[in-house]
């Protein structure tokens, strides 16, 4: 059992605060890599995802864009950290919570583009100025924040 569920053992439907990091990942040509999510389904994200005990938000975007990819990303440059009463949800078993998501951003990676089926569908870099129309809404806000700040 994992934390999270640990912790939903001792709080019931209590609203939780999770700790988070995803990374916009860009190829060679400014492509943003997504993954076409299997949760929620059919939505396409930034790869990333949720802490765990000890790690810091740092190490927590390199193992989830690893365990969802297969690439290692190397010099993640902070883009910022969203969190607050827009960043609620529930999760599809009805759990409420609260996500304080760190983003990072790099175009530095190595290693061979492998989709994990057990967390998406597919894997595929769009172009910043076309990205798909069903896209998880707090991860369409941090690449237009990225845009804006063309900090890569």
């Amino acid at each position: 059992m994992g934390y999270i569920e640990d912790l939903r053992k001792l709080v019931g439907k209590m609203p939780l605060i999770l700790v988070g990091a995803v990374v916009i990942l860009l190829d060679k040509d400014q492509k943003v890599l997504l993954q076409e999510r299997k949760h929620p389904k059919n939505v396409w994200g930034l790869p990333g995802g949720l802490m765990e005990i000890g790690e810091s938000t740092e190490e927590t975007a390199k193992r989830e864009v690893f365990e969802e990819t297969g690439l290692q990303v190397t010099n993640l440059q902070l883009l910022s950290v969203y969190s607050g009463k827009d960043y609620f949800a529930v999760a599809a078993n009805g759990d409420p919570f609260y996500t304080v998501t760190t983003t990072y951003c790099t175009s530095e990676y190595e290693g061979k583009l492998e989709n994990n089926h057990e967390e998406s569908f597919s894997l595929q870099f769009f172009p910043l100025h076309n990205l798909p129309e069903k896209m998880v809404g707090s991860h369409r806000r941090m690449i237009e924040d990225f845009k804006i700040r063309s900090i890569v």
